[in-house]
């Protein structure tokens, strides 16, 4: 196996498990597709199918026992501002909040298992998480093709990639917290 599918295994693998680096992962195969390792579209299809995998297991992970784990997780600042602000907008909009929660820190995880414990029905989750997962999957996939684009440096590309990465994420975290505590 080469280099570049054994990336594209690692970045199936990655997607799947909640608590791996996802976006790091995202990124620097990004950055290979930027490099012409592999295809940009391969690399947000891979992504996308184990995101979508992975939200479908703690989906039925929360109709099970998510609200004990939600308890859990509140009282852990990563996940609190973003379990907060989810619980005070899924009634709204659900499908959107959803989409909208891959952004927060750990909100792909807590919307998944925020949608079994409230027992949506599986179609809407389904489709939610479809659209979620790939829409963010293919924001952090550009992001490092962009980043490997501009500076042909793998390391230095996948570093300034990550930084506007948390740079963005910081920002839509201190407006959620900002709209939390506002309420």
């Amino acid at each position: 196996m080469d280099l570049t599918n054994a990336g594209l295994v690692l970045l199936f693998v990655v997607s799947l498990v909640p608590v791996l680096p996802t976006e790091a992962t995202v990124l620097s195969m990004g950055v290979t597709a930027a490099q012409g390792g592999t295809s940009l579209a391969l690399v947000i299809a891979v992504g996308a199918a184990g995101g979508v995998l992975s939200d479908q297991a703690l989906y039925a992970l929360g109709r099970f026992g998510g609200a004990r784990i939600l308890t859990r997780l509140r009282g852990r600042r990563k996940f609190a501002t973003g379990l907060d602000w989810l619980s005070d907008h899924v009634q709204q909009h659900p499908r959107q909040v959803l989409v909208a929660a891959r952004w927060l820190p750990s909100g792909g995880t807590i919307g998944a298992l925020l949608a079994g414990s409230m027992r949506w029905p599986a179609g809407v989750f389904r489709t939610a998480s479809a659209v979620g997962v790939t829409l963010w999957t293919s924001y952090a996939a550009f992001l490092g093709y962009a980043g490997g684009e501009l500076i042909t440096e793998p390391g230095y590309s996948l570093l300034i990639s990550l930084g506007v990465a948390t740079i963005l994420s910081t920002a839509i975290t201190f407006g959620i917290r900002r709209g939390v505590h506002a309420h």
